[in-house]
């Protein structure tokens, strides 16, 4: 059955952190044809004003590259901006690469290359180091609710937080006998067995790509742990919850279990996250594990293709997500907020890229849920309306992922990529054990200790 599509307002009900307002435009002033020549002397000022030669400004932007429909999205909103102000030049320095993108922040801050405009997701650390500057006033107008940290504004959301669930083609699904979407973890598992049983590679995985490797792996720590404590980041900095206890273990059990009972491709070392597309639309792998933001390159590969999208229940049949606000988007470095030319110029770009045509090609692009107090309103395919009503539903559980939090609550940023490798190395040696979760928490309290010693 061919895919189809509707017109539907992007939006999310109230239960989300993110929720979008209707605002009301005022209508034009025109003014009347008794002005007095005061008037007209300062409108005749305000035309010579605009017609004067605008200064030329120049600064730099850096954002998350691992996503090629999102950098692409990114790239057009730049060259749009340009296009409309000739005298603001924007350097792009994003990139591509093994490196994470935290990693690539911290490489480029190294050099003196922190870009002016940057995507911010270690917020809390860049913060702290004094390489952000709090929002303009201006910006944080624009938006339904932005986090604060410390009581004040860090990041312009650009996105609002979206699930992951399973992709699945449908084809697949019908060649292995799979007629319904799982309703426990138990007959999520029992149907890997049957597309295993049919031949049928049950899922890809970018497993070349780090930051791919959080998309399983916090899936089975929110079910584990995270939803049902959301401080159980602090309590491991207080010694008082460990790696080790029943939530972490059976979690990572779950985990190792995908590859060790043959669910996932087996060269998924080598696969790179914009690989994964072309994966699922060839029939090399029947499921992707991912977010609305795939679903652009799913169709860009293949118009034709048929899938679907659900979220993986937990062991106890509940629905858990990613889906509550956080710490993530655009931020204006420390530098170029006490440039005032500079400053202007990205206020400029950040106004023009949460305007509403370009920000509705920016969701349409990415599948995005939109955090604008602007209603944001594209046509959605039934994939995107199936996670729309997931994050609407009263009994879906919404978590963050263990490296979002903040405050008491953050995650040293150095373990996420640590731990990430770690993982590597148990599936690729099959010996996983609590003595790789015993690691997890002597390098959690090693690198507290030594944030602590750095500041």
């Amino acid at each position: 059955m061919a895919l189809t599509k509707k017109a539907l307002a992007v939006s999310v009900s109230g239960a989300m952190a993110l929720s979008l307002v209707l605002t009301a435009c005022g209508g034009d002033k025109s003014s009347g044809s008794d002005a007095s020549p005061a008037a007209s002397t300062g409108a005749t000022a305000t035309a010579a004003a605009s017609t004067a030669p605008k200064k030329n400004v120049s600064f730099t932007i850096g954002y998350a590259t691992g996503d090629p429909a999102t950098k692409q999205a990114m790239a057009d909103a730049v060259a749009a901006f340009t296009k409309a102000n000739p005298n603001i030049k924007i350097t792009d320095l994003s990139e591509g690469g093994m490196a994470s993108y935290l990693d690539w922040l911290k490489t480029k801050d190294a050099v003196g290359e922190f870009p002016d405009l940057v995507e911010m997701r270690d917020t809390q650390l860049f913060s702290e180091a004094g390489k952000i500057a709090e929002l303009p006033a201006e910006w944080l107008s624009l938006f339904s609710d932005a986090p604060k940290l410390n009581g004040k504004n860090w990041t312009a959301p650009i996105v609002g937080t979206a699930p992951q669930g399973i992709i699945y083609s449908k084809k697949a699904y019908a060649d292995a006998g799979v007629t319904a979407e799982p309703k426990t973890y138990d007959e999520f598992l029992a149907i890997q067995e049957k597309l295993k049983t049919k031949g049928i590679t049950p899922l890809t995985f970018g497993g070349k790509d780090i930051f791919h490797w959080g998309f399983w792996i916090n899936k089975f720590f929110m079910d584990g742990m995270l939803a049902d404590d959301p401080n159980w980041n602090s309590k491991r900095t207080k010694g008082q919850a460990s790696f080790t206890d029943a939530g972490p273990m059976q979690a990572m059990q779950d985990f190792t279990e995908l590859f060790t009972k043959g669910y996932v491709e087996k060269g998924f070392l080598s696969t790179a996250d914009n690989q994964t597309a072309s994966m699922l639309v060839t029939g090399k792998a029947a499921q992707l594990f991912s977010g609305p933001w795939m679903f652009s390159q799913i169709s860009q590969a293949d118009p034709k293709f048929e899938y679907g999208w659900y979220p993986v229940p937990d062991r106890k049949g509940r629905v858990i997500v990613n889906g509550l606000n956080s710490l993530q988007g655009w931020s204006i470095s420390t530098k170029a907020n006490a440039d005032a030319d500079k400053k202007a110029a990205i206020s400029e770009f950040i106004k023009f890229f949460f305007s509403k045509d370009q920000y509705t090609k920016f969701m349409k692009s990415v599948n995005g849920i939109p955090t604008t107090k602007e209603a944001i309103t594209y046509e959605a395919g039934p994939q995107m309306q199936r996670v729309l009503e997931v994050m609407n539903d009263s009994k879906t559980i919404k978590s963050l992922q263990i490296n979002s939090f903040w405050g008491e609550n953050q995650m040293p940023p150095q373990w996420r990529n640590w731990f990430y490798k770690m993982a590597q190395e148990w599936l690729t040696k099959g010996d996983f054990s609590v003595e790789y979760m015993k690691k997890a928490d002597a390098e959690w309290d090693a690198n507290i200790k030594a944030n602590a010693a750095g500041k």
